[in-house]
């Protein structure tokens, strides 16, 4: 795991639109693991901005979304199809049928689940997986007692998590209690996982994350054990990190070969 801390959002952002510009460009047909919510945003404003302006291509990209509420239909202005295609998609050359996000109006909840694993395997595997962290440490939707090996499923949300969502849907008793979401098993299986967490909201969850024993009750922590995960933060969500100032140091004075070395690397 490499902690790389910035001053703020936007600057946390960017490094993280030079992560993903960097493999696309690498590999114009690269596997990108996609998430929704607020944080990834100024990742994804940049890498529209870096298509319009400096020619960046999605049109052989493939992409997988991590998880998509249960029983809302795509165009559903709260799904998690209609905010990737607001947000990222439908500003960028991406092929539709390149797209791929779990189906919450599935009649079939377990083949739909394992449909969706097998799409991933024959894929290829994703090469990056974008991720945020909940304030209770989850990651995707699985929420503290999930399975640190699990696959695709359904899961049923935790109040905090409903609560915290509910500025999306005008009200608590309007936000889905089941979600489709990748497992951990699943995430850990990507090759790299890009981790994004800003304010002081998230502090807490990013050092039981970095600095906490592995479990269960913080699934995030497996993260811990991934053989190349990006944990990058404002210095809002850094705030509880005992070892701040070493990930800081170590960040400015990585070798020369590895500085520019592309993913993890200074840009």
């Amino acid at each position: 795991m490499e902690v790389i801390i910035q001053k703020d959002r936007e600057r946390a952002s960017l490094l993280a639109a030079d992560i993903v510009a960097t493999l696309i460009r690498r590999d114009p047909a690269v596997v990108l693991g996609l998430a929704t919510g607020s944080t990834p945003l100024g990742l994804y404003r940049e890498l529209v901005r870096r298509h319009r302006e400096e020619g960046l291509d999605f049109a052989r990209v493939r992409t997988f979304n991590l998880d998509e509420y249960r029983g809302l239909e795509p165009d559903h202005p709260a799904s998690y199809h209609s905010f990737m295609w607001e947000n990222l998609f439908e500003h960028v050359n991406v092929d539709r049928d390149r797209v791929h996000l779990p189906d919450g109006m599935t009649n079939d909840v377990p083949a739909s689940c394992g449909a969706y694993e097998e799409a991933i395997t024959a894929a290829g595997g994703i090469e990056l997986q974008v991720l945020g962290i909940g304030a209770n440490g989850h990651i995707g939707f699985n929420e503290p007692s999930s399975s640190l090996a699990s696959r695709t499923r359904i899961k049923t949300l935790s109040r905090e998590t409903i609560a915290a969502n509910a500025r999306f849907f005008g009200g608590e008793q309007y936000v889905p209690r089941h979600v489709l979401t990748m497992g951990v098993g699943t995430i850990m299986d990507c090759r790299r996982c890009l981790l994004l967490a800003f304010g002081e909201e998230k502090a807490e969850a990013v050092a039981k994350m970095v600095e906490g024993p592995i479990s269960a009750m913080v699934p995030a922590s497996v993260l811990q054990l991934h053989r190349r995960a990006y944990v990058v933060l404002d210095e809002a969500a850094a705030s509880r990190l005992q070892l701040a100032e070493y990930y800081r140091w170590v960040y400015e004075h990585k070798p020369a070969w590895q500085a520019g070395a592309g993913p993890g690397g200074k840009p």
